[in-house]
């Protein structure tokens, strides 16, 4: 209702609990995205609406042994990246039709964004103004320095 959501950084690369942070502007009413893409850590980011969701997402990232994930209720769809969690090894015009469909379903849930998953990859870029989610927690990108009390939530309008 208020487009508050849960964004969850989990670390591919350590047995580390997830980082967490609160974000608006993906509009996304139900479910969650995920994604193995995220810029320049490329850990796990999610984004959505609750913890099942978001849950269920980050394993379907960690089944597919990386890739981009759709989850809206029952439904999960997904486009494996099991190259380092960034390539394919699908066809060219299957992969193109498995983002178009995630794309289409992650609007159908209510994201206004021109590029959702593209978005949620810009989240943990640390070194672009202005609040980013790193594994280690909430970073401030204008003052370079991690913030201790992360209790505002930060917009995404920039990205779009």
């Amino acid at each position: 209702e208020n487009d508050l959501l849960k964004l969850v950084n989990v670390n591919r690369y350590a047995d580390v609990p997830p980082s967490m942070a609160l974000v608006r502007s993906f509009g996304l009413q139900r479910g969650a995205i995920a994604s193995s893409v995220g810029h320049d850590c490329h850990n796990i980011l999610a984004v959505g609406v609750d913890d099942d969701s978001i849950c269920r997402a980050v394993n379907a990232v960690i089944a597919d042994r990386g890739g981009l994930i759709v989850v809206d209720g029952d439904q999960i769809e997904t486009l494996p990246l099991p190259v380092a969690g960034l390539m394919a090894t699908l066809p060219c015009p299957e992969v193109a039709a498995r983002y178009t469909k995630l794309d289409a379903l992650t609007k159908a849930m209510g994201s206004s964004l021109c590029a959702p998953f593209m978005t949620l990859s810009f989240m943990a870029l640390l070194v672009i103004p202005s609040l980013k989610l790193s594994d280690l927690g909430l970073f401030d990108g204008d003052h370079f320095r991690f913030v201790e009390d992360p209790s505002a939530p930060f917009e995404t309008s920039s990205m779009n």
